[in-house]
């Protein structure tokens, strides 16, 4: 199990970094619990041979996060129940500046989409960081674009207008 406060930054893709493809990647596929919350997700992720339950309060860059890693038959009894609400990517890890940015490359009705997060030890921390010229727009707290109302749209967002 694995608590803590998530504080992340997200961010689209001008370009990808050269070289990306080459590191070793994950598939992951995640689905939501159908609970009526603005401030509370539960999604179920099976990243590789590894299954999670995870519990997430609040938005924007500093969120409270449960995870709870579950064996196969309980993700499995549980799946079905996020059939309407559901993503898969390909999650690319890039070292960068003494970070780990992830970079997610999604699929199925959501293909185009990369977006990269970084996670941070302190807001301090996450305000200091200078992104490099390959990161786009920054999207962090952004409904349109967080992976849960993704999965229950099924379909790509608008691009927000530049700032």
């Amino acid at each position: 199990m694995r608590r803590h406060l998530e504080i992340e930054r997200k961010f689209l893709l001008k370009r990808p970094p050269l070289g990306w493809r080459r590191r070793a990647s994950s598939k992951i596929v995640q689905g939501y619990l159908p609970i009526v919350s603005k401030d509370v997700e539960i999604r179920l992720r099976r990243k590789g041979s590894q299954h999670f339950l995870t519990v997430k309060g609040g938005h924007g860059y500093r969120r409270l996060e449960e995870e709870i890693r579950i064996p196969k038959p309980k993700f499995d009894s549980l799946w079905p129940f996020t059939q309407q609400a559901r993503i898969s990517k390909r999650r690319y890890k890039i070292p960068c500046k003494g970070h780990t940015i992830e970079v997610d490359v999604y699929q199925g009705p959501h293909r185009g989409l990369v977006t990269a997060d970084i996670e941070f030890d302190s807001v301090r921390q996450s305000r200091a960081f200078k992104r490099p010229a390959w990161l786009g727009q920054e999207i962090t707290g952004s409904r349109r674009y967080a992976n849960e109302s993704l999965a229950r749209r099924q379909r790509l967002p608008r691009k927000p207008a530049r700032s």
